[in-house]
């Protein structure tokens, strides 16, 4: 017998989406039910059933409680309608209901499979505030891969305003022209627009996986984004800290043509980047400096050895960085963008 009563509790949330019933679509909250024994022996807790956690219908209308929940006699997930008969299942064993595969459309089911997504967070209360750290620097500083390592080795986001604004661009939703007119012309995009950008991508991240560190890589480029960011986040929001990434243009030059081949960027020539750095330096500079004035900019040099940025940047971002990250051996990835071993050959 499984005892379920020393478990953590269930503090998480789950949505269902697109499912051939309506009755089956909708938030579930964690289960309620009282602790009883389930139909394989298995005495349930608050939040549990069958040792696993379990979820009812957030509007509380089903006629099973739990109404999302594990079973051990069929090992399969299992989402019942409102009337209590069971609709999708998902045979396997995982701790969670899977988020990654096609539900199985059950006796009292209909077709589509409905698509599952947990939430860390209630989604009907506003999303918890992002812990921020600002990522600067002149393009081919070395933002992108310091960001790409302080993630995999150090569990935190890395979200770039580049790529952001470039997936929007090719998704082609509403402001997908302009994006392209600006990046082409190596201007900066509207502030607004990337700023929703931002704020949207951290609030998904959030709920999805639990984690609000995040590095915003190239953003603030200007004093103009800065003040977009207080106007969504409030005016008495703190001051986030702020990586400043320096190094000698020669050292960019020769990197961004480098990486052209590999990266098929449109903006990855001489042209493109001589007005990136122009731009770059009238629009963010500015902004580095009001960090600087603030004590809240650190600046790391990035024409050194990347190994010894790296170190830098662990440094930095260590008071905030959970400590079971710390010890983390590297990746064969992160050997690679520190240079420890070869990319594969294309």
């Amino acid at each position: 017998m499984t005892e379920t009563n020393e478990l953590i509790p269930n503090t998480f949330f789950i949505e269902v989406t697109g499912a051939g019933l309506p009755e089956v679509d909708g938030l579930y909250v964690p289960s309620t039910a009282p602790p009883t024994k389930s139909e394989s022996g298995t005495t349930s807790s608050l939040g549990y059933w069958n040792g696993k956690l379990a979820w009812d219908r957030a509007d509380g209308k089903s006629a099973r409680s739990p109404a999302l929940s594990y079973s051990n006699s069929y090992q399969s997930w299992r989402i019942c309608r409102l009337d209590g008969h069971l609709a999708y299942d998902m045979t396997c064993e995982d701790e969670m209901p899977p988020t990654d595969r096609q539900w199985h459309v059950y006796k009292k089911g209909v077709a589509p499979a409905p698509s599952v997504i947990v939430h860390h967070f209630d989604p009907r209360l506003p999303c918890p505030t992002p812990n921020v750290v600002f990522v600067l620097g002149g393009p081919g500083a070395g933002k992108g891969t310091m960001c790409e390592l302080a993630e995999s080795q150090l569990g935190w986001n890395h979200l770039s305003t580049g790529e952001l604004l470039r997936a929007e661009r090719d998704a082609g939703g509403s402001t997908a022209a302009t994006i392209q007119q600006f990046i082409q012309e190596g201007k900066l995009v509207p502030n607004e627009v990337v700023v929703t950008l931002l704020k949207k991508a951290m609030e998904e991240i959030t709920r999805t996986t639990g984690i609000n560190n995040f590095l915003l890589d190239g953003f603030p480029r200007s004093l103009s984004n800065l003040e977009g960011w207080f106007d969504v986040f409030g005016k008495d929001t703190e001051l986030p800290k702020m990586l400043y990434f320096e190094c000698p243009y020669p050292v960019l030059e020769q990197r961004i043509l480098g990486r052209a081949k590999y990266t098929g960027r449109t903006d990855d020539n001489v042209e493109s980047l001589k007005l990136r750095f122009d731009t770059f330096k009238q629009e963010t500079l500015p902004t580095v400096e009001l960090f600087q004035s603030k004590q809240k900019c650190i600046e790391v040099d990035t024409s050194q050895e990347r190994q010894t940025v790296y170190d830098l940047v662990v440094t930095h971002l260590a008071e905030y960085t959970d400590s079971k990250f710390v010890d983390k051996p590297l990746s064969e990835r992160a050997e690679m963008l520190l240079g420890l071993r070869p990319f594969p050959k294309q």
